[in-house]
């Protein structure tokens, strides 16, 4: 995998300062590559797109998925990629949405000892409400759903921040303070729409690097200043130097969407890269406030970062 990174990139990883954990030596960098396998949108020949969200996370030593997308899409794109699943050795997932956990049957096939670490309530029912007043079914399907009732000790339950592998951290559930954000949409854990799913499941992922902290969101449904804030508590206030990934701001009032553009810009990360269920209208206010850090999730799309 090569780095898409240019010399004069505002988001370059030329040079960082680790705190945690313990630093790698200067001579000998620690490369971190992070590779998408699945988006809403595409960026190369032979691969394809579909709602959802996979990033592949590889070191020399360790291999892990974020997300698996909704299909065994991922599969196809990382073989078009010349990328091996087999060596995948955990598997994340930011929360229960089928866009999110669809493919961990073919990941589970393709890297049958893989560890899977996710949120207790990410195996509830979960329903989203349509227009007309009548719920629809989100959660993991049944292939999925079989899938990690059959992973035995394989599973991780990750309710507070756990470490996966390799100084590659996963939050656990995101306390919800902020008072402007939600889980972003009308969902619910029964068919009904009678009890609301407050998505206590969702969660990122984070690791170190010689710049800063590295934040990768599946959707931010506990809201991204509230995992922000989150990690900063855990790693003790670590400046962010990328955050990638999904942000829920699609039905974002303008109180939110200000209020989130704040709080990115008093972080002000090298590298922004807003991706899948953001929305339209809040990836273009971030490439309006950020249009030296903003980059592309698009599937096949590759980046470095050292350690």
């Amino acid at each position: 995998m090569n780095s898409d990174r240019k010399p004069n990139d505002p988001a370059s990883v030329a040079s960082h300062r680790p705190a945690f954990p313990t630093p790698s030596d200067p001579a000998d960098p620690d490369p971190v590559w992070i590779t998408t396998l699945v988006e809403n949108t595409v960026n190369g020949r032979e691969l394809q797109a579909e709602h959802g969200l996979a990033f592949l996370i590889h070191t020399r030593r360790h291999c892990l998925l974020f997300d698996t997308g909704q299909s065994a899409l991922l599969v196809r794109n990382a073989h078009r990629l010349g990328l091996d699943l087999g060596a995948v050795e955990a598997v994340v997932l930011s929360h229960g949405h089928y866009d999110h956990t669809g493919g961990l049957p073919a990941v589970r096939a393709a890297a049958p000892t893989a560890r899977l670490f996710l949120h207790p309530a990410a195996v509830a029912p979960k329903f989203a409400g349509n227009l007309d007043g009548t719920t629809r079914a989100v959660g993991l399907n049944a292939a999925a759903a079989q899938t990690v009732s059959q992973a035995g000790d394989s599973v991780v339950w990750t309710a507070k921040p756990t470490e996966v592998l390799d100084g590659v951290f996963v939050t656990g559930a995101i306390p919800r303070l902020t008072p402007f954000e939600d889980t972003g949409g009308r969902f619910f854990l029964d068919e009904a729409g009678t009890r609301a799913d407050p998505l206590v499941d969702d969660q990122a992922l984070f690791f170190d690097t010689r710049e800063g902290l590295v934040v990768l969101l599946g959707c931010a449904h506990a809201g991204v200043v509230n995992t922000l804030d989150a990690i900063d508590r855990f790693t003790g206030g670590r400046p962010i130097h990328a955050l990638l990934g999904g942000m829920h701001l699609l039905q974002a009032g303008p109180e939110r969407l200000e209020k989130t553009v704040v709080a990115i810009r008093g972080r002000n990360p090298a590298l922004l890269a807003p991706a899948h269920c953001t929305g339209l209208a809040a990836v273009a206010r971030l490439w309006t406030e950020f249009p030296g850090q903003c980059g592309s999730c698009a599937v096949g799309t590759s980046r470095r970062f050292l350690r």
